[in-house]
């Protein structure tokens, strides 16, 4: 059995927005079956779907170490799809409204709405859901937390977004128009959406997890970001220019990039820091020196994980591991932010229980 500080209790708050946002998302996809018919929906919801398996995989994998609870990650995911979609909708109708009564041409309205108005409408409604999310702090332990969540929210709004885009294409050119878009959606920029709300994610995790007088800045910063990578795509689309998009894409995948390497140089400071602290507890006789070096790298855990299954002893194998590196990142905490020595001393004790309970090898 989980220790209890393992997994936290549900909020009453978390689970009535993932039923609003996946309320909000089914009758979004109810008015599109409608409007497009069973045919046209039919396709381009499978055409919106196919790579999400892959897609969700590759953000997951990210996190591996320290996976996030899936509740938590199911209401970014519902939050973006939901939510983010609705009201990204509505505020940017309602812009280009204002734009209208202004006296601007339809079609200078429709290219404000799709380069200014959509970025900066979507993104800071798809990384509210990263501020929605800092009440459960302790769920963001480091920067790579930060992108999944925002991964995850990115990826609902452009399922959802992805099934609107290809029945549109499905009532002006028939099954190729759609499947034309989704080899430029679906294949060559999937992760569009992920990546731009992944800067706000970056800039949410950091504030909290650096003491740095100006932490809170990069949450703006990160923002800034993301609606500029969205607005830059949005515009070298509207160019219909091989070449404008060729470099949007280019700095995308730059942006991509770096997103990697976030993840890679954090996940072996975490690696580093396990291997610094959790020799300290071998006097407990909860840890070893052939359970750090397990516990060090991931093909060792993965190893492990395997090895307990063969025994009967997979669950308890994945709770110790967890537990170890959950008393990992605690003393991370501690180091990066301060922290109560009662409360230290509470939660740190709290680990090792789950370690002891879970260790029977």
């Amino acid at each position: 059995m989980t220790a209890p500080l393992l997994v936290q209790r549900p909020s009453k708050a978390l689970l009535i927005g993932l039923v609003v946002s996946g309320v909000l998302a089914l009758i979004v996809l109810a008015v599109m079956l409608l409007a497009g018919g069973p045919v046209g929906f039919g396709l381009s919801a499978l055409l919106a779907v196919a790579p999400l398996p892959v897609l969700l995989a590759a953000v997951l994998s990210l996190d591996r170490l320290e996976p996030e609870p899936k509740l938590n990650l199911a209401f970014a995911f519902a939050w973006g799809a939901g939510v983010a979609i609705v009201a990204g909708i509505a505020l940017t109708l309602a812009g280009q409204q204002l734009f209208l009564r202004a006296g601007y041409a339809s079609s200078a309205v429709e290219n404000i709405g799709t380069v200014v108005l959509a970025p900066v409408i979507e993104e800071a409604l798809k990384g509210s859901a990263l501020l929605l999310l800092l009440r459960r702090r302790i769920e963001i332990d480091g920067l790579t937390d930060g992108i999944v969540y925002a991964s995850m929210a990115g990826l609902g709004f452009a399922a959802v977004e992805n099934v609107g885009y290809y029945l549109l294409a499905f009532g002006e050119d028939g099954a190729s128009g759609a499947v034309q878009l989704f080899v430029l959606r679906g294949l060559i920029d999937p992760l569009g959406h992920p990546i731009y709300t992944s800067m706000i994610g970056l800039g949410v995790a950091y504030a909290l997890t650096r003491r740095t007088a100006f932490r809170y800045a990069a949450i703006p910063l990160g923002y800034c970001g993301a609606v500029f990578l969205h607005g830059l795509w949005n515009g070298a689309a509207t160019t219909n220019s091989l070449s404008w998009l060729g470099g949007a894409y280019l700095v995308i995948m730059a942006a991509l990039v770096l997103l990697i390497v976030v993840t890679v140089v954090e996940r072996r400071h975490l690696v580093a820091r396990m291997a610094y602290y959790l020799p300290a507890y071998q006097q407990t006789g909860l840890v070893t020196d052939a359970d750090v070096r397990m516990l060090t790298t991931l093909p060792a855990r993965k190893a492990a994980r395997k090895w307990a299954r063969g025994v009967g002893l997979g669950r308890a194998m994945g709770d110790y591991q967890q537990a170890a590196t959950e008393l990992t990142l605690l003393h991370l905490r501690a180091e990066r932010q301060g922290m109560d020595p009662r409360r230290f001393a509470l939660e740190r004790d709290a680990l090792l229980g789950a370690m002891a309970q879970s260790r029977r090898w």
